[in-house]
């Protein structure tokens, strides 16, 4: 029996200054303690979801643990273990995610539509899958000059350029109804762009490029719900 989640105030609030991928995924939640499969994590993913979805159960996939933090481990459910190129992903149970979030990760995969295929079969009816990565703008916009990357080829590990359409058909063809897709702009980061920019070149002495990728619109995305 599904139980409709009543979301405190507090935690609706917090949720406008969340992260896009986060943001979107949370507000499509409809029982009290979903289950959320964060696939490529890395340093601070775990810390930063839970302190937005403290509710959630909250997993998380990637080739090992190099990239992540004691605090991230103790703040997950379950941790798996697996190469997204090479596993059939029978790691991972069946039908048992409310939520699969693939934030920037896709890029680093040639066989992107296969995996999405893989873990659709992993969500439960009604679950949603939210896919973000690099898109056609990131090859018209300048170098990054800071971490991170604005320009697709500043990250020597990226293999593969994908379309909206292209994620899109994949999901349509795994038993997904597109929810939303297109470039990932969220208002309130594109508000304080500036701000957030200034920060870091204060706090680090460099300009994180992440902070930019909502004014240059670089980032395309796709959520879907399996039907």
């Amino acid at each position: 029996m599904t139980v409709e989640r009543q979301t405190p105030r507090l935690e609706s609030v917090r949720l406008w200054l969340a992260p896009p991928a986060i943001k979107k995924v949370a507000r499509c939640f409809t029982v009290s303690r979903p289950r959320v499969l964060d696939v490529g994590c890395g340093f601070g993913a775990a810390r930063k979801f839970t302190k937005f979805c403290p509710r959630c159960e909250y997993s998380g996939l990637d080739r090992d643990k190099a990239f992540l933090l004691p605090d991230d481990v103790s703040r997950m459910h379950r941790f798996y273990e697996a190469d997204l190129e090479t596993s059939d992903l029978s790691c991972i149970p069946d039908g048992h995610f409310d939520a699969i979030i693939l934030s920037h990760v896709i890029e680093h995969l040639r066989n992107g539509e296969d995996c999405l295929r893989r873990l659709v079969s992993k969500l439960k009816s009604g679950g949603v899958i939210y896919v973000e990565y690099p898109g056609v703008r990131s090859l018209a916009v300048p170098h990054a000059t800071g971490g991170g990357f604005l320009h697709f080829h500043d990250d020597p590990t990226h293999v593969r350029l994908y379309s909206v359409s292209e994620v899109v058909n994949t999901l349509l063809s795994s038993g997904c109804q597109i929810v939303s897709a297109g470039t990932r702009r969220d208002a309130i980061r594109l508000l304080l762009s500036p701000f957030l920019a200034l920060r870091g070149l204060i706090v680090r002495g460099s300009l994180w490029s992440g902070r930019l990728w909502d004014l240059y619109g670089i980032a395309e995305f796709v959520m879907a719900r399996k039907v």
